[in-house]
């Protein structure tokens, strides 16, 4: 794939969780707020409706299905706030929001801890037919023990065997999505009486260190085969997978040029991997504020600054680095917590939130909350856009502080000015590949490593004997 133009549109993702409480902390309570609605299929399917007509490009599921840190030694904040629980089985609203949309991507989030590669593999090959091509995997590890005691296991698996084993899984996958059907198997060809060629179906015969799959896949070849492949990665192991794997890239970078050099550095690494760099896409997360003036924005940003839970973002933020600060004062500097990984980037920022003061815990928060964030007019924030693109990202993944107000004040305020100087596109159909790729191909380009299972396992099909038949003795 040719290096983007300079001036190319931005893709946008509205990005979403089957929860009350996503990223930002709180905002569930505001009067306008539909955010704990989440057991109402209505909900959903109007807000994917209206993502779709308002010109999004996807709609991304994050999802967890283990409980985040306690606070103060336990999960009463969690609970109370409904930080990620409940959460609902995303991938069971996909059907419904297919039926709803015709152009937007619906990309969800699945974990190697949650589904065995076999069962994964049919579901999303289905959900696949049933969008027409359009939707895409988040492929997370996970990182909680209360996930890996959910599926059988003593405890959290290290991080680097995590990233072991998926590397097995995704290659078991794209066994099946692209080795285990030849293109002509299906000829559903009634007058011949022949659904599918048998010798055009392949079992895989997978034996590796942590799966067995013998196939076939149970699911005829879909629109993309391969779903569009997503990870956020962002520990040196975790960068590597995505460069080898991922054609879209979730980054939390502080600015545009951290962005640049992060992008740089991973487009490297993909072609080391003997990968087309500009295969993969980068998505940055920001906080879009946006109002008619700047005055009406730093308005909205007041109210979601009062109705905000530090605590919840302290949970968040300060449990992810094995940290539960839940029983000291917010106003505790933040030297007495010691030295801990992870969230030195932040650390910096509260020290530049505190000025002369030492930062304290409660400026860490602040300072969390504030950093994916740009408020202002449609001018104002299109020219930080433009900044962004500039340093190299490909797309935004929006985090919303309410549903649906924060995705529509951004399609009715925003949209216009970033259509006027052509940061956002007009043509959203086709496969979400074919989106994501400028007009490409539907598949996998040759140069993925699923690619190489194309035409692979020819002498495995269905048409192979497996036993000598029974016969019936003569009758006499």
């Amino acid at each position: 794939m040719p290096k983007p133009a300079k001036d190319r549109p931005l893709y946008f993702s509205a990005f979403v969780m089957n929860t009350p409480s996503h990223v930002i902390h709180g905002l569930w309570r505001d009067p306008a707020a539909a955010n704990h609605e989440i057991n109402s299929l209505e909900h959903w399917v109007d807000l994917a409706r209206y993502l779709d007509g308002a010109g999004y490009d996807m709609m991304f599921f994050a999802d967890v299905s283990g409980l985040r840190s306690p606070w103060n030694g336990s999960y009463e904040l969690v609970a109370r706030e409904g930080m990620q629980i409940p959460t609902n089985d995303p991938s069971v609203l996909i059907s419904a929001l297919a039926t709803a949309t015709r152009n937007l991507g619906l990309v969800y989030t699945s974990s190697i801890a949650q589904s065995l590669p076999f069962d994964f593999a049919r579901r999303i090959s289905t959900l696949d037919h049933y969008t027409r091509g359009r939707v895409g995997w988040n492929i997370v590890t996970s990182f909680s023990d209360n996930t890996y005691r959910n599926y059988g296991h003593d405890k959290l698996i290290e991080h680097d065997l995590r990233y072991e084993i998926a590397e097995e899984y995704v290659d078991v996958l794209y066994k099946l999505w692209e080795g285990s059907w030849d293109e002509d198997a299906l000829r559903a060809d009634k007058q011949a009486g022949v659904h599918a060629d048998a010798t055009k179906i392949h079992k895989i015969n997978h034996v590796g260190e942590h799966f067995s799959v013998e196939g076939p896949h149970f699911v005829t070849p879909s629109p993309q085969r391969v779903p569009v492949l997503f990870q956020a990665g962002a520990s040196p192991v975790g960068q590597r997978f995505s460069a080898r794997n991922a054609e879209g890239v979730f980054i939390s970078s502080p600015d545009p040029e951290s962005a640049r050099g992060l992008i740089d550095e991973t487009r490297e690494l993909a072609a080391g991997y003997g990968r087309d760099p500009y295969d993969v896409k980068f998505f940055q997360g920001l906080s879009l504020v946006v109002g008619r003036t700047s005055e009406e924005a730093r308005e909205k940003e007041a109210q979601i600054e009062a109705l905000s839970s530090v605590e919840g973002v302290l949970c968040h933020i300060l449990g992810d680095a094995g940290i539960d600060a839940g029983a000291l004062p917010l106003d505790t500097p933040l030297s007495d917590l010691g030295e801990f990984r992870g969230i030195q980037g932040w650390i910096r920022w509260a020290s530049e939130a505190a000025g002369d003061a030492e930062p304290t815990i409660n400026d860490l928060g602040r300072a969390f909350e504030r950093s994916s964030r740009i408020v202002g007019s449609p001018t104002e924030i299109a020219d930080k856009l433009e900044e962004w693109r500039d340093a190299g990202i490909d797309g935004v993944n929006v985090f919303h502080a309410v549903r649906p107000g924060t995705f529509s004040d951004i399609a009715e305020l925003l949209f216009p000015e970033l259509r006027r100087r052509g940061l956002l596109g007009d043509d959203k159909s086709g496969t979400l590949r074919h989106k994501l790729s400028g007009g490409g191909s539907d598949r996998v380009p040759g140069t993925h490593p699923a690619a190489k299972y194309r035409g692979a396992f020819t002498d495995n099909s269905l048409a192979d004997k497996v036993a000598e038949p029974l016969t019936l003795p003569a009758r006499v």
